[in-house]
C-alpha cells in the first residue's frame, strides 16, 4: 500500500490559474484548493493548499464542545495557515480592530462593513498564524497557503461580498466571538530552513523539521503520522514524497529524511 495520500484538486471561482511551483493548474481551471484525503489511521486531520485570485468569505468554525452541545458529535474546527507564496500586499482577515457586540456583528454583516471592521494582516512566505474555533476570520486573494485543520466541514459564512451563496447568521453568531486577534500568541515568524514547533495541542501537532527531528520532535511522534515535504523528497517506506504531496507514516523509523530538506509532521491528539 502506497503511503503518499491521494490527492483531490478542486476547482474555485477564486483560484488560481497559475500555481506556486510545484504545482501546476490543468489548462482552463482556476485551482482554488488541493486536499489530501485523510487516511483511515489518522481521520481526524485533513490537510491542504489553498491558492486565492480573489478573498474568500468571512466565516466562522464552532469549537467541539459546541457541536457536541449540538448533538451533531465532534465536528469543531480549529485550523492553521502557513503561508508558501503570497503577492505584494496580499492579507487576511482575522479578528476585529476592537471589540463588536453580537448584534452589531449581526448588522455589520449584513450591511457588508464587516470586512472593514476586521483586521486585515499583511503576509509573507514564513508567516504561520493558528486560528482557533470561532475566530472570525477571511482569507484574502494573492495568497497561497498550507491549511492543517480538523477534518470537519462546518463553516459558518458571515459575509460574502455580494456572492449569491447562502449566509448562516444564526449559527455563526451563536458561535462567533467579537474580539481582537491575539496576533503574540497565534501568530509566528517561520524560517525556510529551521525547526519550530509549530502547534502544541491540544487537538494536534505540527511541526517544521529541517534535516531529521531533534530527540524533541521525534518524542511528540511515537504512532502514525502525516509528513508533507517543503523542500526535497522524503522517503516513507519504500515510496519517496516529492514536494507538493502528503504521507502516512506508520511511524518515524519509516521515515528517511533529506540531509537537506524541510519538511512539516502533524498528528492529531488523543482524546
Amino acid at each position: 500500500m502506497t503511503a503518499a495520500l491521494a490527492i483531490r484538486e478542486v476547482e474555485k471561482p477564486w483560484g488560481k490559474d497559475v500555481l506556486p511551483a510545484p504545482f501546476v493548474a490543468p489548462e482552463g481551471e482556476r485551482i482554488g484548493e488541493v486536499w489530501f484525503e485523510p487516511p483511515a489511521a489518522l481521520p481526524d486531520l485533513l490537510v491542504k493548499y489553498i491558492f486565492t485570485s480573489e478573498k474568500l468569505s468571512v466565516q466562522v468554525h464552532p469549537s467541539d464542545a459546541q457541536t457536541l452541545a449540538k448533538g451533531i458529535g465532534k465536528q469543531g474546527k480549529e485550523e492553521c495557515w502557513l503561508i508558501v507564496a503570497a503577492e505584494p500586499g496580499a492579507t487576511l482577515g482575522i479578528g476585529f480592530d476592537a471589540p463588536i457586540a453580537q448584534e452589531a456583528m449581526r448588522a455589520a454583516s449584513l450591511d457588508g462593513s464587516i470586512e472593514g471592521l476586521m483586521t486585515w494582516h499583511e503576509v509573507q512566505p514564513g508567516d504561520f498564524f493558528y486560528i482557533p474555533a470561532n475566530t472570525v476570520h477571511a482569507i484574502g486573494a494573492g495568497v497561497s497557503l498550507i491549511e492543517v485543520q480538523q477534518n470537519s466541514d462546518i463553516t459558518y459564512r458571515l459575509y460574502d461580498y455580494g456572492r449569491p451563496r447562502e449566509l448562516h447568521l444564526d449559527e455563526g453568531m451563536a458561535v462567533s466571538k467579537g474580539e481582537v486577534y491575539d496576533l503574540a500568541r497565534w501568530h509566528k515568524r517561520i524560517a525556510s530552513n529551521e525547526t519550530q514547533v509549530l502547534v502544541d495541542g491540544p487537538l494536534f501537532l505540527l511541526d517544521q523539521v529541517a534535516g531529521a527531528p531533534t530527540a524533541e520532535i521525534a518524542a511528540r511522534y511515537p504512532g502514525a503520522l502525516l509528513v508533507i515535504p517543503r523542500e526535497e523528497a522524503v522517503k516513507v517506506g519504500e515510496d519517496l514524497i516529492a514536494p507538493g504531496g502528503c504521507a502516512l507514516a506508520p511511524s518515524l523509523a519509516e521515515v528517511t529524511f533529506a540531509e537537506n530538506g524541510v519538511c512539516l509532521l502533524a498528528r492529531a491528539c488523543e482524546g
